[in-house]
């Protein structure tokens, strides 16, 4: 197994779904981790517990990443608690599926300001923070490769967190950082569940090989692969984990 052991993980959005499964793997790995969450305190102090069970060691953090000062004081948070910081997680996303002609501007506003605005301020506290050798993990989602209809504003904005990821890794490689994305495919998570209409889910599972919906565990097992000694040669790259579904 990949080791962490001495490292500080962040995660946003890690209260469920692949966030969640994100930080149980880095914990597993040996990093201690922070929970960051937005609502569901309850569920983010789960994932806390699960890891203390197992001798590991987090924090449940709560911070609205659509707000500058909440951004900077995760952060904040993380360093007071931990003393050091080695590894981005960049996973935190709202969705809504629309018709193009049907966008509201709250709608794009809303989207924007976590998946975009949110991404990008973390990523620059990131740089400031970082140590040497820290690693970035942004998660994207298959749909910048095929793209979807009703998809406009989401796909938007995971295809300007691919762009935020290659500039990032040109800036801060000389620190021996590096910063890539992960694409998620059709994953079973709650967004899944809300994007995706029960008549059309079969089709999601039959557009992979391999026959079935990706597991949050998937996606966790390429992030700590990237977070770990194995992944230093890799940056600035697009990594598809979709099961073949492209």
């Amino acid at each position: 197994m990949e080791t962490l052991q001495g490292r500080v993980g962040l995660v946003t959005g890690a209260s469920r779904g692949i966030g969640r499964a994100i930080a149980l793997r880095l914990a597993r790995a040996g990093a201690a981790v922070a929970i960051n969450y937005r609502n569901d305190g309850e569920r983010a102090r789960g994932v806390v517990r699960e890891i203390e069970a197992c001798g590991g060691r987090a924090l449940a953090i709560q911070a609205d990443l659509a707000r500058l000062d909440e951004v900077r004081g995760l952060f904040e948070a993380t360093l007071d608690h931990f003393g050091r910081l080695d590894i981005v997680v960049n996973n935190a996303a709202v969705a809504c599926f629309q018709p193009l002609a049907e966008v509201s501007e709250g709608t794009f506003d809303q989207i924007f300001a976590v998946n975009v605005k949110g991404v990008f301020f973390a990523m620059q506290e990131a740089a400031r923070r970082l140590s040497d050798g820290g690693r970035i993990i942004n998660l994207s989602s298959g749909i910048t490769i095929h793209g979807s209809a009703g998809g406009s504003v989401y796909g938007g904005s995971k295809g300007a967190v691919e762009e935020f990821t290659k500039a990032a890794a040109k800036e801060l490689g000389r620190r021996q950082i590096t910063v890539n994305t992960v694409s998620a495919g059709f994953t079973e998570t709650d967004m899944f569940y809300q994007a995706v209409a029960p008549e059309n889910r079969a089709q999601a599972v039959s557009l992979s090989p391999l026959g079935r919906l990706g597991q949050p565990e998937d996606i966790a097992e390429v992030v700590v692969f990237l977070a770990s000694e194995g992944g230093r040669w890799i940056t600035g790259q697009h990594i598809r984990a979709t099961g073949g579904a492209d």
